[in-house]
């Protein structure tokens, strides 16, 4: 009986699309940004192997910042594309 009403309510996934990916990259943008103003001790770690052809954004900038805002980014994401998608916009 338990079983029944837990396989009842689990909702469907969204399937991806490109409004998908937009949202998911926009997410990792805002979220680099902020990391690039928020993160104390930028630069302490490994440098993005891009050499000197990095945009302004990226100076003093390295994996460990890139790894970790991405990251938030994702979660930010994953986030914002479920509650989007359950209110029905996406």
């Amino acid at each position: 009986m338990i079983h029944s009403i837990l396989l009842a309510t689990t909702p469907t996934t969204l399937e991806w699309s490109p409004t998908v990916g937009l949202v998911m990259i926009l997410c990792n943008l805002f979220a680099i940004v902020v990391g690039r103003f928020a993160i104390k001790n930028a630069g302490v770690g490994p440098d993005l192997p891009a050499g000197e052809s990095k945009p302004d954004i990226l100076k003093n900038f390295g994996f460990a910042e890139l790894l970790a805002t991405t990251s938030f980014g994702h979660i930010l994401g994953a986030g914002l594309i479920l509650g989007l998608a359950n209110a029905g916009v996406l």
